[in-house]
């Protein structure tokens, strides 16, 4: 009868095994989350069990969580998989949530003394708090405290950089707040980008500036279009002008000499050790006429390009490169409508990817004319600003973030070979 009753009901059969296997497989992934977050835990509570001296106080780390970031999901994501963590660990947490757009500078303005900083987010909420703690006062102190990052928002370019990939979202963000307790660190470049009147601002993956920024921005509202909705925002945007150029001027400075780093001395040395240095050096110093400083050399060069992109290292890591510079990456011009699609969708997937054709220069600091008039904006990390001549100075291994101690071997193996 059962089976007579089914196959009589075939269409209401096959919808509700439809519906039975999607809900099996749902709370399957479901009893899979929870058994990564109740492991992750366990590893956290070992660092907590640690027995510490008395006189020594607890680690403060203090959060800073976007609660908007993934579609408002961030808040809900942080709690679930990170905060008990956290909370574990033995560490004094303060979580400092943000109401509104650029409230985390003003709040990195007030905030005090920390062993930690830790940023619950994306891009945008990375890029706040960097410009905030580098427009510090004492900015010299704070910009060694290093640096966690839990990615939460929808574009998260330094997790490719610091952690493993993953595909489970919930792996992905307790892999990264261990790797904040494991205390493994990386330096990272920062670039400092000036406008003639405003303040600066800092980002650690790079500035864009052309068409290609310009579509990406609306591929969001072709929804509806499912898998070609990337295509259909690039496609649309050749209906405006075109050919889309963008006119300017760019002077640069080459790369610099990374100078050796110097190990950080743990505790400070005897009084007789400092003052052996000080009459050492003093004797050693070159006595006579100071050297003549050298004219900086300055290339200048006119720009007509689809896309001007500035970017730092910190993709491709490379702890024993010698030099320190920005790529600047300058898109061919004379591009056909089926190559601005095909391109991109690639530039889609990675924002700073110099593609076939383009022109690439390496500098250390550079300054960006544009004529006047000039309209559009610049995306700043994923952040929107007003398009403006501006300067752009990189500041080499300005921080340091915590990193995945896997992803650390890696860079240091290849670093040997």
């Amino acid at each position: 009868k059962v089976l007579a009753t089914l196959r009589q009901h075939w269409k209401k059969s096959t919808f509700g095994a439809c519906l039975l296997g999607w809900g099996g497989h749902w709370l399957y992934g479901k009893h899979c989350d929870n058994l990564l977050r109740r492991a992750a835990c366990q590893e956290a509570q070992a660092f907590g069990n640690q027995l510490i001296p008395a006189t020594m106080p607890l680690k403060k780390a203090t959060v800073f969580l976007n609660p908007a970031a993934c579609k408002g999901k961030a808040g809900n994501l942080f709690e679930k998989n990170a905060a008990p963590i956290l909370h574990l660990s033995g560490l004094d947490v303060t979580v400092v949530k943000t109401d509104y757009e650029g409230q985390a500078k003003k709040l990195l303005e007030l905030m005090e003394n920390t062993d930690l900083i830790i940023i619950a987010g994306g891009d945008g909420t990375v890029q706040e708090v960097v410009t905030g703690l580098l427009r510090r006062a004492d900015e010299a102190a704070f910009s060694k405290i290093p640096i966690g990052f839990i990615p939460l928002g929808k574009t998260c370019s330094l997790s490719h950089t610091l952690y493993p990939e993953s595909t489970n979202q919930v792996q992905h963000i307790t892999n990264a707040t261990l790797a904040i307790l494991k205390g493994e660190t990386v330096p990272l470049d920062v670039l400092q980008i000036k406008g003639e009147k405003e303040q600066p601002v800092f980002a650690v993956s790079g500035l864009r500036w052309g068409s290609y920024r310009d579509a990406g921005v609306k591929v969001s509202k072709y929804w509806y279009l499912g898998p070609l909705k990337t295509k259909a925002a690039h496609f649309f945007s050749t209906f405006k002008e075109w050919p889309q150029k963008h006119q300017a001027a760019l002077m640069y400075l080459g790369p610099t000499e990374r100078p050796p780093e110097e190990p950080e001395e743990k505790s400070r040395p005897p009084l007789h050790v400092r003052l052996y240095r000080r009459l050492r050096s003093y004797w050693l110093s070159p006595k006579g006429f100071p050297k003549e400083v050298a004219p900086e050399e300055w290339e200048e060069l006119k720009l007509s390009t689809t896309e001007l992109c500035i970017a730092t290292q910190n993709r491709q890591l490379d702890l024993t490169r010698t030099e320190d510079f920005m790529d600047i990456c300058i898109e061919a011009e004379s591009v056909s409508k089926g190559q601005f699609v095909h391109r991109g969708s690639q530039k889609m997937r990675d924002p700073h990817v110099c593609l076939e054709g383009s022109q690439r220069i390496q500098a250390s600091r550079c300054i960006l004319q544009l004529p006047e008039g000039t309209e559009g904006f610049f995306g700043i990390d994923n952040e929107e600003y007003e398009a403006m001549p501006v300067e752009v100075k990189l500041l080499p291994r300005k921080l340091r973030f915590f990193c995945d101690p896997r992803m650390r071997e890696q860079l240091l193996q290849a670093a040997v070979q």
